[in-house]
C-alpha cells in the first residue's frame, strides 16, 4: 500500500501486529510513524516506544522482547531499523523450500500466528530504492518478510507531487512565495521532501507572512542554493544590470561554485529559451509539449523558468548570448587560469 492508504486504514481500523516499511522517502515515513504512534501510544510515547536496529540485535531477541510484558506500558511499538540486515547473504532455492523452522523469517511467521496483543512491530528498510540495481534487493527483502501482510512503500516524490506538497506546506505556514522562487527552491532540494519541509519552515520563520519570499531570502537561508544565485544572475542580465550580475558572480565565487558548471547551466537556460522563442512558444503548456517532442526531459517548473527567460530577452539577444557563452566555454577548455575574469568578461559583454 502507499502511505495515503496506510493513513486511511489506520484511521478506521486497529493497527496490525506488524508492518514492513519499504523505500527511501523519509517525509511520508515520518508522517506514517507519527500517525501510528498517536494511534497506539496517545499518551507518553517514551514508555511504550522501543527503537532498535538489526545491526546490533537479532530478530529472535526482538520477538522475545515483543512477547514479554512491559512494566511501564500496556501498549507498545517496537521500531526495527535496517530490516535488510536480517537477510542471509545468499538465499538459495533449497533454503527457501526447506523452510528451516529456526530461520529468523520462520520465527517471525510463527510469532505472527499468535502476536502479542497491543504490540506493533515495524520493520523499516530505507536503504534500497525501487529502481535500478536496488530493485532486486528490495524484492528480496519483501520476499523474506512475506509473512507480514501490511507492506507500505515509500517511493520518492515525482516533480509534480513535490510541487503540490510545497504549495500545501506554504499555504499551511501562510508563506507568500511566487512561482519563480518556488521553482528555485524545488531545484535546490533536488526532490528531497524532508529537506523541502525543513527549508520552507526556515523561510517562514525568517520572512513571516508580512512579505513575499525573494530569491535573496532563499540564497541566504537555504544551503547549497547556488542555482538560486544563477537565476538572479539571469534576471540581472535581462535587466542589463551589470552591478547586480557581477554581485551574483561574486556570490558564486565566495560559495566555491565551479564556474564552468555555472556556465553550463546558463548555456542550457539560454539555448532552451532561444528554441522556445524561435518556435513561437507563448505559455508553459506549449513549452512542455514542445520539448517533450524533442526528447528533452523537462518538468513544469523547468518550463516556467525557460518561459521567464524567453520573455525577458529578445531573440537577437538570446542568440548573441549563446554565441558569447560558446566563446567563454572555449576559454575554459583552453586552460585560462582566472575563471572569474573569464565570467566577468562575459557579463560585461552581455550587459553593455
Amino acid at each position: 500500500m502507499v502511505p495515503e492508504q496506510f493513513l486511511a486504514k489506520l484511521a478506521k481500523q486497529p493497527p496490525s501486529p506488524a508492518y514492513l516499511f519499504l523505500g527511501p522517502e523519509g517525509y511520508q515515513r515520518r508522517l506514517c510513524k507519527d500517525a501510528l504512534l498517536d494511534k497506539v501510544l496517545p499518551g507518553a510515547r517514551s514508555d511504550g516506544l522501543t527503537q532498535t536496529d538489526l545491526d546490533n540485535s537479532s530478530i529472535s531477541d526482538i520477538l522475545d522482547d515483543a512477547r514479554s510484558l512491559s512494566l511501564f506500558s500496556s501498549e507498545r511499538v517496537i521500531w526495527i531499523s535496517s530490516a535488510e540486515l536480517a537477510l542471509p547473504r545468499r538465499l538459495t532455492a533449497a533454503s527457501d523450500e526447506d523452510g528451516d523452522s529456526k530461520a529468523p523469517a520462520s520465527e517471525l511467521a510463527e510469532y505472527l500466528k499468535s502476536p502479542t496483543p497491543a504490540t506493533v512491530l515495524v520493520f523499516e528498510c530505507s536503504r534500497f530504492d525501487f529502481s535500478g540495481d536496488d530493485r532486486p534487493k528490495l524484492e528480496r527483502v519483501e520476499k523474506y518478510y512475506s509473512s507480514i501482510k501490511d507492506v507500505v512503500e515509500f517511493r520518492p516524490f515525482s516533480p509534480e507531487n513535490l510541487r503540490y506538497l510545497a504549495q500545501q506546506l506554504a499555504k499551511k505556514h501562510q508563506l507568500r512565495i511566487g512561482g519563480a522562487e518556488l521553482a528555485a527552491l524545488l531545484d535546490v532540494v533536488a526532490g528531497d521532501a524532508t529537506m523541502l519541509a525543513s527549508e520552507l519552515e526556515k523561510l517562514w520563520l525568517f520572512v513571516g507572512s508580512e512579505r513575499a519570499v525573494t530569491l535573496d531570502d532563499i540564497r541566504c537561508m537555504v544551503p547549497n542554493a547556488s542555482q538560486t544565485t544563477i537565476f538572479a544572475l539571469v534576471n540581472a542580465l535581462g535587466k542589463r544590470d551589470r552591478a547586480a550580475a557581477l554581485r551574483s558572480l561574486d556570490i558564486l565565487v565566495i560559495e566555491g561554485e565551479y564556474l564552468p558548471l555555472a556556465l553550463t547551466f546558463l548555456s542550457t537556460q539560454f539555448r532552451l529559451a532561444l528554441a522556445a522563442k524561435e518556435s513561437g512558444i507563448t505559455n508553459v503548456q506549449q513549452a512542455l509539449g514542445f520539448f517533450q517532442k524533442l526528447g528533452v526531459r523537462i518538468w513544469r517548473d523547468r518550463a516556467e523558468q525557460i518561459m521567464v527567460t524567453a520573455g525577458g530577452f529578445s531573440k537577437s539577444y538570446l542568440a548573441t548570448a549563446v554565441a558569447r557563452i560558446y566563446e567563454t566555454d572555449k576559454k575554459f577548455r583552453e586552460g585560462y587560469k582566472d575563471d572569474q575574469l573569464i565570467m566577468e568578461t562575459l557579463i560585461m559583454a552581455l550587459t553593455k
